[in-house]
């Protein structure tokens, strides 16, 4: 009891104080007593703590304040007053307390992200026990670097929601491309929504993604993914119609295979080849016609590996397409890529892209 008289005294002193450097003092005292010691500390004692050192916290010197706040930071007691006067200071003082201080609510972390700098966010990222509430709020107001760190943080939760923002985001975002793909338990569906944006490298491991998840997986993001998809279409080719035609023609007679297409790309027919190609990998034109404009030769790999394409066939329409030099170098290494894919994340990967047109079509009608 004679020890705890001795701590309030301490604490009412400190509130009493006026002077400056003589507060600075006492605050070490109080510091060193209460947040230092091994000891456990009362209700009471945490309470009244808060009250005066986070009355008296705002008019203590820059200094000052980062080493209570380096203090209170590594403590456990509930001094939610004092951590919140300190989370809303200067980023020197704040950041700390927004790591660490397990003091501070949920609550408090989303005001700060709403209210305060991208430093301050940035803080907030690097703490243990983020919730989906203040996942959302730091994707809602951070810049890439904050959301990049976020996705970094292992012990983050983070809701179906706002995974969907961070993909949106990630399409005009090259800076969000690997943490998005490398974090864990992101929805196979919204990585595959990612694909046709992301380096080659970062390809394969969304492809190793798919080759790992299970068929429940697969059919729980594909329902998932119906509630959250849209694509760009543009203005169909002056010949679209006769080149319809003319592949509706072939598929009446059921001369449409995948060796056709050798033939129609010699004949000079664009506009045939690719509704062609569509039909025969089970996509729409709009895709098919983007992927080919583009020569994304993974994405074409992917989809003719789908639809159980020849490897041979595969090089000659790449050779076809890409046009340039390099001889059988150039198709060696055609082939190497085709075996390198595997059919089955293949064909999961693609069974999304077709999702995303049938929704997308769906909606256009509507």
């Amino acid at each position: 009891m004679a020890e705890d008289a001795k701590n309030f005294a301490l604490l009412i002193e400190l509130a009493r104080e006026s002077s400056s450097e003589k507060r600075r003092e006492l605050l070490r005292k109080v510091t060193d007593t209460f947040l230092a010691s091994s000891e456990i500390r009362t209700d009471r004692e945490a309470e009244l703590f808060d009250e005066i050192v986070g009355a008296v916290a705002a008019d203590l010197e820059t200094q000052v304040r980062i080493e209570l706040a380096n203090k209170v930071a590594a403590s456990k007691l509930q001094i939610r007053r004092t951590a919140r006067r300190l989370a809303f200071d200067v980023i020197e003082v704040a950041r700390p307390v927004l790591e660490n201080s397990p003091a501070l609510t949920q609550s408090d972390l989303v005001e700060v992200i709403q209210s305060l700098t991208q430093d301050h966010m940035m803080a907030v990222t690097k703490r243990t026990d983020i919730g989906e509430k203040t996942s959302s709020a730091l994707v809602a107001k951070g810049g890439d670097h904050v959301v990049a760190s976020l996705l970094g943080n292992i012990t983050a939760r983070i809701s179906r929601e706002t995974y969907e923002r961070v993909a949106d985001r990630a399409l005009s975002s090259p800076a969000l491309h690997a943490p998005f793909i490398r974090r864990l338990h992101v929805p196979i569906d919204l990585l595959n929504s990612v694909y046709l944006k992301v380096s080659a490298d970062l390809r394969r491991e969304i492809i190793g993604k798919f080759q790992g998840a299970t068929a429940e997986n697969i059919e729980a993001a594909l329902e998932a993914s119906r509630e959250h998809l849209s694509t760009e279409y543009g203005a169909l080719p002056r010949d679209y119609q006769l080149a319809k035609e003319y592949v509706d023609d072939l598929q009446k007679r059921s001369a449409l295979q995948p060796s056709t297409l050798e033939t129609i790309l010699r004949s000079n027919q664009h506009t045939s080849f690719l509704i062609a190609f569509a039909r025969l990998v089970d996509v729409d034109f709009d895709l098919a016609n983007r992927l080919v404009d583009a020569r994304d030769v993974d994405a074409l790999a992917l989809l003719c590996r789908a639809a159980g394409f020849e490897r041979n066939l595969f090089v000659t329409l790449c050779m076809m397409i890409l046009g340039g030099g390099g001889g059988l170098n150039k198709a060696e290494r055609y082939a190497q890529l085709y075996e390198q894919v595997p059919i089955v994340a293949a064909q999961r990967a693609v069974r999304f892209w077709k999702i995303r047109a049938k929704t997308a079509a769906t909606a256009a009608a509507a």
